[in-house]
């Protein structure tokens, strides 16, 4: 693959979450210039671009993250500072001990990298006191917060529509997969056809995987989520779906596998075999509805 391709993503970032981007961005660069006084609000700057998130509760962690790594980073550049100076090789030092202190504290990776981007700001920006540290904090809690807001205010996703055509789309092929095999018992078919239903009926539980990562995001995008309340009733519905059909696809997957590997020429003359296939195709219907 050309390295320069790798640079581009295989779909795009909603052009909403692009506005809502800007907004937060600005937003909070112009009310830490109204609170707080001195140099452009960075680190504001740099809480609203990381904040804003597919989704509220994706923010809101996000949020968390950001601002506890930002005091722990800004914390350890201070006494440092203090303590040693401000020469490179106590920027080198704080780097090394944030990094490892964010190990020791297991903290997820946009915490842990936030520790020394902040420790390495604060004492590379200038003149380094108490009040300079506690503006920094300052300036990122607001960033984060109205990154918060305005993702809240500015049409909250709603991921709920690709998860409930996830559902139907695995309902109806949970179905067809139930009709293949009444209508390979009823016609007869052979092995390098039942060979062929046998990978067809695997592939569900693939499917079934994504339509369950479907459904999460759908949840992810309600958590929080102000216009969420009205559609919770649909997605626990789907859920409900979905767990019913983990059911049918293993069945469905068992019973062709178990035709393949034990079908002869004579099973199609045999009468039990046509009662089988008529049970069989009225789970497909059912299972269509």
């Amino acid at each position: 693959m050309n390295p320069v391709a790798r640079l581009r993503s295989s779909s795009r970032t909603p052009f909403l979450q692009v506005v809502k981007t800007a907004v937060a961005v600005v937003a909070a660069v112009l009310l830490c210039r109204l609170l707080i006084q001195g140099p452009f609000p960075t680190f504001a700057a740099i809480a609203a671009l990381l904040v804003v998130q597919p989704s509220i509760n994706q923010s809101f962690v996000k949020g968390l993250e950001r601002s506890a790594g930002v005091v722990l980073g800004v914390l350890l550049a201070t006494g440092f500072h203090l303590l040693l100076g401000d020469s490179v090789w106590v920027v080198l030092l704080v780097v090394v001990l944030a990094i490892l202190i964010a190990w020791v504290l297991r903290l997820t990776p946009t915490s842990a990298t936030q520790v020394s981007i902040s420790g390495m700001l604060v004492l590379t920006a200038g003149v380094v006191t108490p009040n300079y540290s506690a503006d920094r904090i300052l300036e990122t809690v607001i960033g984060a917060v109205v990154a918060l807001v305005v993702n809240a205010l500015i049409i909250p996703p709603v991921l709920l529509e690709p998860a409930h055509l996830a559902v139907a789309r695995l309902a109806r092929d949970t179905a067809v997969a139930f009709e293949r095999v009444a209508i390979g018992l009823t016609e007869g078919w052979d092995r390098d056809r039942w060979q062929d239903a046998l990978v067809r009926a695997r592939a569900l539980r693939q499917q079934h995987a994504k339509t369950e990562a479907s459904l999460n995001a759908a949840r992810e995008s309600l958590t929080m989520n102000p216009r969420g309340g009205r559609h919770r009733t649909i997605l626990d519905r789907d859920v409900a779906i979905t767990e019913h059909l983990r059911v049918l696809v293993t069945r469905v997957t068992g019973m062709t596998r178990a035709i393949h590997d034990n079908t002869a020429p004579d099973l199609r003359a045999d009468p039990v075999v046509g009662g089988i296939a008529t049970e069989v195709a009225r789970i497909g219907s059912t299972s269509a509805r």
